[in-house]
This record gives structure tokens, C-alpha cells and sequence, in this order.
């Protein structure tokens, strides 16, 4: 099928006949009509009432590159939800205008494109989205109005922050928020540097004004607007409530001397700061990430406890749940990391026998590899998602249990008290993460903790995994984020990416380089 072209004609366009013929088509016919559709659901909501919002979706049509098909785009100034499928704007996929709908009679106004086009193109053209939502919806609004200086819209451990596309329940959502301004295509600007600037995020909050959403089809772009209206109105019905929609547990919004409220910038009075051993603060962090070996948590409690526990049960976990869905895929991602370990003649791998080889045979090679993996430390994903799952159960039965240093626990609190956000990046799985902190020596601490990184952002000894961080947080500036941990090399590959890094000394951690150059802390209270 030939992709539709349009020429320049006296200052204006003309469709071939090619694209006059496809503009008669099916599937264009089908997505005018869906706008509508979609409009009169939407002005229900309250989303687009006024003749406020907008709506545009691609022409869907595997034989056209999805840059190249065409976008239709509701008009502006009208009644949304008496809105005609012949009322759609056809645009071309460089945002040339392809076909206008005719005028209709007073009292109707004359017919305009979409005040949203520009800021369209931008979500169509920088995130190769399906579709854009434009909505005016109440709690869109008034969630950017509870603190006028925050530039973003932070929140976590809600169910519904699961049908954000990158985002499960543990996860923090972060949208940033642009200012308003009077016309609505002088956001476009502001609108793509936040793009730029947040790239896994799929929505703009306009202050005072309303979201833009965007997806990778209109059901994406339709399901993560309904999630995020209701998130909004959450956060708006918990602040009403006194609560603190922000942090893991949402508890009562704590007014500490000294800090901004909820989502707002952390702004501490001297007042508010410890200042103890080599490490002094010139302002307090917005989000902390800590290690955990030799950081949170004891070395000797990792090799002495956590380790052998792995390496003692791998081949009885393996067989109690061989046939499960989530084992087999432990096992495919152990081939394929064996696999490239014999290519690379690593020591200690065993060739992975075929399955028809007999169950037996399949798991001895398994436990064989594993131990050697254990043996040599290995941080690689396939080792750690194994390990996180063996844990579990050893969690489940009450045959382990997580264990951090003292100061830990009050520290969190204290954090937590202040705003400040706290991650966990480790070598071990985020399973594992949440199974350490959940069933800890001073209980469940998870309520203090706002999400989770292991290798699947990256190596931790290497610099671009920080930056995966760091646009994962939303922080404006990588110094806006203080990086804990015991080792030299991760703490260089964190410096590196502009974070502000401190080294955890604690007791038999190993030594570090004289001159090593970096602050120091004994305990979490220091900081």
C-alpha cells in the first residue's frame, strides 16, 4: 500500500489521488470514529468539558512505518462529547495538515485545528507515541496547586501506579510539571525539554491547567490516563486527610523545621542536619541510595549466612519447583549465562544438558554451575534472580531472617521524617532487596524505602548505571542524590555520574585505598 503524500499547492496542500483513496480507507474511517467515541467518554469524566482537551491517535496500518501514518487530531474551541467523526483534522506524520472538515453552520465557529498540535508532535515525534491524551481534568490540576514550587508530582506503593507503563507497585512514579502560560502552543518548549529531561515518563503535568499522556497505542495512552487521574485524586483525598501521599506508607504529613512540604524541595535548617565524623553537608540530599553489603548490612551476613543458605538448597529448590513457569525461566536465563561463560572460558562452567537429558541430569549441571558462580562472586543477573527466589522460601519458613546495622533502622526513620526519599541499589535482586528489609531484625522496614535498583540498570562498578538512576529519580541535578556504600570502585563509577558519594566504614569491611579522597561515616546517624 502506497503511504500517504501530500504536495504543496498556491500555498496550501492537496492529497495524490494515492492518499485521497486512502484517506476513504477503513482504518481512517475507523480511528475518526473512535476519537469520538473516546471524547464523549472523556467529557463524562470531566476531562474535557468547556471544549477544553484534545484528543489524536495514528492511523494504525502495519504496512506504513509508524513515523510515516497518519495522525488524525479533534478540533479545538468545540463541543467534545457532539463531536463527528467528519469533524477530524488528517495529519501527516511530519505534522504537515493533510485534510480539514467542512464549516458548519452558526452557531458553530469556523474550524481549527487542535491549540495541542504543536505539543502533539512532540510526544508523536520524541517518544514515537500511538496516541496523546490532553485532559483538563480537575485532579490534574489541583494535584500541581497543593505546593506551587514543587516541579514535580512524586508517589509510591499504590496498586494502580502498576498500569503505568515502567512501573510496578514498589516503584516511585515521578511526572514533572511545567508552568502554564496564556496560549496554549507557547508550552511547547517547556513541554519537550520535560520530555527530554524525564525520559520514562509518559505524561506532563501543565500547572493550574491539566496532563498531557501519551502511548504507544490509544488503548496505552486511554489505560495510563485513567490510572493517573485516579492516583491524582488519591493524592488529593490523602492531603485532604493529612497524609503524606509521597512515601511508602503514607503516613501523617510531618511538618519538620525547616522542610517544605509534601513533593516540595527538601530545604533543611541547620537546625534540622547532624554533623558528625569527616562528613559535613552542605545541604541535605533529596534522595539517598544506599548499598547493602558492608553498607546496611553486615559483609559476614551476606558470605556467612545469605550465601551458603543459596548454595546448601539451590539443587532442593530446584527440584521442588522444576516444572513452575518461574524456575524454568531461572533456567533459561542460567543457560544463556552459562552459554556465554564457556564461550569466554570461565572457570567453572558446565555445560547445561538439553531437557530431554532427563530432569536429573539438567539440575546437577545447574547446582554445579551456581556453586561456582557463588564461589567467584559473580554479580550477574542470572545468579542473583535464582538466589533472590531460594531466599524466599528460606523468608517464608522462618529459616532466615534480614539482618542491618543498629543505626539503620532510626536513621530511615529520621530520613523518612525529613522527606527524604530512599532507594536500595544492590548486586542482589530486588526480590531479594524487599526480603532482607521486609523480614529484618527490626521488623518490616520497606515503609521507609521508595523503591529498589539491582544489575538490571547496570554493572554497579560502572558510571552509566548512576545516570539510569539518576533519570529514574527525576532529580533536576545527579548531586541531588547522596550515594552510600562500602567500596572504592562503585563509589568512583557514582562520583563519576555527578552523584554526591560518602563510604560506609563499618566493622570488617575491607580496607580502602590511602588517599582514597571521599567522606567517610561510621554510621547512617552522621548523616
Amino acid at each position: 500500500m502506497a503511504v500517504p503524500t501530500a504536495e504543496a499547492v498556491n500555498g496550501g496542500l492537496k492529497m495524490g489521488s494515492v492518499s485521497q483513496a486512502y484517506l476513504a480507507s477503513k482504518a481512517v474511517k475507523e480511528t475518526k470514529s473512535l476519537i469520538s467515541e473516546l471524547c464523549r467518554q472523556f467529557y463524562n469524566l470531566g476531562w474535557v468539558s468547556g471544549t477544553g482537551g484534545s484528543i489524536t491517535m495514528k492511523v494504525h496500518d502495519s504496512c506504513i512505518p509508524k513515523p510515516q501514518q497518519l495522525i488524525l487530531m479533534s478540533p479545538s474551541g468545540v463541543q467534545k462529547e457532539r463531536m463527528e467523526p467528519e469533524d477530524m483534522y488528517i495529519l501527516s506524520g511530519d505534522g504537515s495538515m493533510i485534510s480539514s472538515p467542512s464549516p458548519k453552520p452558526y452557531p458553530h465557529k469556523p474550524p481549527k485545528c487542535s491549540d495541542c498540535a504543536p505539543l502533539f508532535m512532540k510526544a508523536y515525534h520524541m517518544r514515537n507515541a500511538g496516541a496523546v491524551i490532553h485532559s483538563h481534568g480537575m485532579e490534574s490540576c489541583l494535584v500541581t496547586m497543593i505546593n506551587p514550587l514543587s516541579k514535580e508530582f512524586r508517589i509510591t506503593h499504590m496498586e494502580m501506579i502498576k498500569g503505568i507503563q515502567g512501573h510496578g507497585y514498589y516503584d516511585e512514579l515521578v511526572i514533572p510539571i511545567i508552568e502554564n502560560t496564556a496560549y496554549e502552543n507557547e508550552l511547547t518548549d517547556s513541554l519537550a525539554k520535560a520530555i527530554e529531561a524525564y525520559p520514562k515518563t509518559t505524561a506532563v503535568l501543565v500547572r493550574n491547567h491539566g496532563i498531557y499522556i501519551w502511548g504507544d497505542s490509544w488503548i496505552s495512552a486511554k489505560t495510563q490516563a485513567e490510572c493517573y487521574h485516579y492516583l491524582f485524586d488519591a493524592a488529593i483525598k490523602l492531603h485532604q486527610l493529612g497524609l503524606d501521599w509521597s512515601t511508602p506508607d503514607h503516613g501523617p504529613i510531618q511538618n519538620v523545621e525547616g522542610v517544605s512540604g509534601v513533593n516540595g524541595r527538601i530545604n533543611v535548617s541547620t537546625k534540622a542536619r547532624t554533623v558528625d565524623s569527616n562528613y559535613k553537608i552542605e545541604r541535605f540530599p533529596r534522595c539517598i541510595v544506599l548499598d547493602i553489603e558492608g553498607t546496611t548490612t553486615p559483609i559476614s551476613f551476606v558470605t556467612d549466612v545469605l550465601f551458603p543458605y543459596a548454595r546448601n538448597n539451590v539443587g532442593r529448590h530446584l527440584s521442588a519447583t522444576y516444572a513452575s513457569a518461574e524456575t524454568q525461566d531461572d533456567i533459561k536465563l542460567l543457560r544463556s549465562q552459562v552459554q556465554d561463560d564457556w564461550k569466554q572460558g570461565v572457570i567453572g562452567a558446565v555445560p547445561i544438558p538439553l531437557e530431554d537429558a532427563g530432569k536429573e541430569e539438567v539440575i546437577a549441571a545447574l547446582v554445579a554451575n551456581v556453586e561456582a558462580m557463588i564461589k567467584a562472586d559473580r554479580k550477574i543477573t542470572a545468579l542473583k534472580q535464582l538466589q533472590g527466589h531460594i531466599w524466599r522460601a528460606g523468608f517464608e519458613n522462618n529459616e532466615l531472617e534480614g539482618v542491618v546495622f543498629d543505626d539503620v533502622p532510626e536513621a530511615l526513620e529520621k530520613w523518612h521524617a525529613l522527606g527524604v526519599k530512599v532507594y536500595i541499589y544492590s548486586s542482589g535482586s530486588r526480590l531479594a532487596q524487599r526480603l532482607l528489609f521486609g523480614n529484618s531484625n527490626f521488623g518490616d522496614l520497606r515503609k521507609y524505602l521508595s523503591g529498589f535498583f539491582d544489575t538490571t540498570v547496570g554493572n554497579k562498578r560502572e558510571t552509566h548505571s548512576y545516570g539510569e538512576i539518576t533519570e529514574s529519580l527525576g532529580v533536576d541535578k545527579p548531586s541531588e542524590i547522596l550515594f552510600v556504600t562500602d567500596l572504592y570502585q562503585e563509589a568512583t563509577a557514582a562520583k563519576a555520574a555527578g552523584l554526591e558519594v560518602v563510604i560506609s566504614v563499618r566493622p570488617g569491611n575491607g580496607p580502602l585505598p590511602e588517599n582514597h579522597g571521599f567522606k567517610t561515616i561510621n554510621s547512617f546517624l552522621e548523616i
